[in-house]
C-alpha cells in the first residue's frame, strides 16, 4: 500500500483501491480519483470536497445521511461498528473532539466525531481524526493492531506533540505519520523532537511528510 498525505488530514491510500480520507486539500490535488472516500467528522477542514466527489463515501450515520442529500452515495455507520466496502475494512473508533456542520451556520449537528481503522492488502491504517489522547486508544491496538497510525500533533483543537507521543505508544503501529498541523498559524510545531524522542524510546518509526508525499507499507 501507497500512503500519501496529501496535507493537514488528508491522505490517499493506494492499494487494491484508492480510499482518500478527510479530502480537505489546502493548497493541494489530487493525482488519482478515489474509489471510496471516508470522512472522520463534519468539520469543514475534514469533510472538505466529499459532496463534490461524489463517491462511496464512509461516515457516520448523521454525516452521511446529510451527504446523501447531496448526492452522495454515503455508506453509514456508526462508533463500534464495522462495514466493508468493494473488499475495504473499515472499522470506527472514538474520537474526542466536536463535530458541526460549518457550512450550514452554527450548532448543525453532524454526528460525533470518530476515526477509523482501514485494512486493505493486509495493511491496516489507524487515522484518528480530530482528537483528544485517551487511554482507551490501548484497546484499538489489542483489538486491531494497526500497522500505521496518522495522529494529529497540532495542538489547540487536537493534542499536540506531548500527548501524540503516548498515543503512538498506546496504539501500537509499527510507523506513525503525524498530521493536522502547520496548515493554519494556530497549530504550527516543529516535530524534530517528536520523531527523535519516539525514535530513541521505541521500536516505532515516525515519517514526516511533506505535502503530496508517500511512503510504502507493506504487511508484517
Amino acid at each position: 500500500m501507497k500512503v500519501t498525505w496529501v496535507g493537514h488530514a488528508c491522505f490517499l491510500l493506494d492499494g487494491s483501491k484508492r480510499v482518500l480520507i478527510d479530502p480537505f486539500m489546502p493548497g493541494g490535488s489530487l493525482s488519482k480519483e478515489p474509489d471510496i472516500v471516508a470522512v472522520t467528522h463534519a468539520h469543514g477542514d475534514h469533510l472538505g470536497i466529499a459532496a463534490q466527489l461524489k463517491k462511496k463515501t464512509v461516515a457516520i450515520a448523521e454525516l452521511a445521511q446529510y451527504l446523501t442529500t447531496k448526492g452522495v452515495p454515503a455508506e453509514p455507520m456508526n462508533i463500534g461498528g464495522s462495514i466493508t466496502v468493494d473488499g475495504v475494512r473499515f472499522t470506527m473508533t472514538p474520537a474526542l473532539h466536536s463535530s458541526g456542520l460549518d457550512s450550514e451556520g452554527g450548532g448543525f449537528y453532524g454526528g460525533a466525531p470518530a476515526g477509523f481503522v482501514i485494512t486493505m492488502d493486509g495493511v491496516s491504517v489507524y487515522h484518528a481524526g480530530d482528537t483528544a489522547l485517551f487511554s482507551d486508544m490501548q484497546l484499538i491496538r489489542d483489538l486491531y493492531r494497526p500497522d500505521v497510525a496518522l495522529l494529529p500533533v497540532g495542538g489547540c483543537y487536537t493534542m499536540g506533540p506531548e500527548e501524540a507521543m503516548i498515543a503512538a505508544r498506546y496504539t501500537g503501529a509499527r510507523l506513525v505519520i503525524p498530521m493536522h498541523y502547520n496548515t493554519f498559524p494556530a497549530i504550527q510545531q516543529n516535530l524534530d523532537e517528536f520523531k527523535k524522542t519516539i525514535e530513541r524510546t521505541t521500536p516505532i518509526r515516525v515519517a514526516i511528510l511533506s505535502p503530496g508525499e508517500s511512503i510504502e507499507v507493506n504487511p508484517e
